[in-house]
């Protein structure tokens, strides 16, 4: 490794070799002051998994930066209310920090209750919030004996933790909007949960559409296209399906142990993910006959797709990528992606990989290739550069480190507004593949 690394970096960092069955990278651990990670903050996580919920209203008790920060931050598309998308603030200044907040968060509440009857209201605390100790939980706990609604506190200052620390706040406050609603254990449960899926430019309705074209029913959706009465339903679920596991794993394990619904991970990226994943929730709910109507799911799209991606190859084969997103699961079915097209990956990182994850990882690329966990913009370029990447997928931090390296670039994180999950996602990701590594603009740029 070059010079380039911190020391204390070296073990999250590996480059895969013949004969190696064991990653031995260091991993699911806070990230190392100075670094600058690439990972967000608490509050930043809990947020965008709790944003799309439709009709919920999201009130942020702390500076207006904050709130600034996460307005409008993901892609998320919804069939019922827009309100999702606006961010409410207490803007807190100088001498609320000094005196104390909580009346100006009461009053916020008793605005929005007032003026948009709101039925769900999730206040979150950030880092200011968190040092002057204003008791947000007395304030929501006052608020929902007053109006009879939720009013649920997400305790989140950045300075507690990571991103993933912040996924585990907004699990836990959902299943505090859920549990009054748990079924007695002699119900019939029915039908399955999409769990880690924030319906980005429309994807969880193509997932609900094959799973209704197989016969499986879409009870609710954790948090894409949501609402408070979907939501509510979801105790009555058979099983879970995990498509973000760094977001929703948690969410699904409490499920589990507190209203026994079982949950399996699945991903809906590539041909070859989306068709397994429909096919294990075939096998694992439905009958002959909603096993039937997958195979021949399965059968005709895999089919036009393999048949449309044969007119790609020939532009896109020996190219090499580099892969930074959040997730294990994600990075897994991007390199099968890739593998599709005839795309070697090179470097491969994510935010919150598992070890397990990672073992995947190194068993489905190439030698040589170089494996990171939370890595730095410093180690990217220093890899990217190394491995001679023509592509870089990931997210909006990582866009401008391509382009400045002359390196196509693709959205794959939740800003995006097209739809890559999916059959129809294959199409879309194919395309944007070759046109951005394609684009006659790298002819102009200086070889890295």
């Amino acid at each position: 490794m070059g010079e380039e690394i911190l020391e204390v970096r070296k073990k999250s960092i590996m480059v895969k070799t013949l004969g190696c069955s064991s990653t031995g990278i260091e991993c699911d651990k806070a990230s190392v002051s100075g670094s600058v990670s690439q990972r967000a903050c608490v509050y930043c996580g809990a947020r965008v998994v709790l944003n799309p919920i439709t009709d919920a209203f999201h009130i942020v008790h702390g500076p207006i930066g904050c709130a600034s920060y996460t307005w409008d931050i993901r892609g998320s598309l919804s069939s019922g209310s827009d309100l999702y998308r606006n961010s409410f603030s207490t803007d807190l200044r100088e001498k609320d920090i000094i005196f104390g907040g909580a009346a100006k968060l009461t009053a916020a509440i008793d605005e929005v209750v007032q003026k948009y009857q709101a039925k769900l209201i999730f206040v979150y605390a950030t880092c200011i919030v968190g040092v002057i100790g204003d008791d947000v939980e007395a304030v929501c706990t006052a608020a929902e004996k007053k109006y009879k609604i939720r009013v649920i506190a997400v305790k989140a200052p950045g300075f507690s933790g990571t991103k993933r620390q912040g996924y585990k706040l907004a699990c836990d406050a959902m299943m505090r909007l859920i549990r009054p609603y748990q079924l007695s254990k002699d119900t019939l449960h029915h039908g399955v949960n999409i769990l880690g899926d924030f319906n980005l430019a429309g994807e969880i309705w193509l997932i609900k559409n094959y799973f209704k074209k197989i016969g499986i029913e879409v009870i609710s959706t954790f948090t894409g296209d949501a609402s408070y009465e979907k939501l509510i339903k979801a105790p009555s679920a058979a099983l879970n399906i995990v498509q973000c596991a760094g977001s929703s794993m948690y969410l699904a394990k409490l499920m589990e142990e507190e209203f026994g619904i079982p949950y399996m991970k699945v991903s809906f990226f590539g041909i070859e993910d989306t068709s397994a994943s429909i096919m294990r929730v075939a096998q694992m709910l439905g009958d002959a006959g909603v096993v039937e109507k997958a195979v021949n799911l399965i059968k005709r799209e895999s089919c036009r797709l393999r048949s449309f991606m044969e007119k790609y190859r020939p532009y896109l084969a020996g190219k090499k990528a580099a892969i930074y997103v959040g997730g294990g699961f994600k990075a897994i079915s991007l390199i099968r992606q890739f593998n599709e097209m005839g795309i070697e990956t090179v470097v491969v990182g994510t935010q919150t990989g598992k070890k397990d994850e990672y073992e995947v990882i190194q068993s489905i690329v190439n030698d040589d290739t170089v494996i990171l966990d939370d890595a730095n913009p410093a180690e990217l370029e220093f890899f990217m550069k190394q491995k001679k990447a023509d592509i870089l997928v990931g997210g909006v931090k990582e866009r401008p480190l391509a382009y400045k390296l002359g390196i196509a670039f693709c959205d794959h994180n939740h800003e995006r507004k097209h739809a890559l999950g999916g059959y129809e996602g294959v199409e879309n990701f194919t395309k944007e593949i070759n046109l951005s590594i394609n684009s006659p603009v790298w002819e102009c740029m200086t070889a890295i």
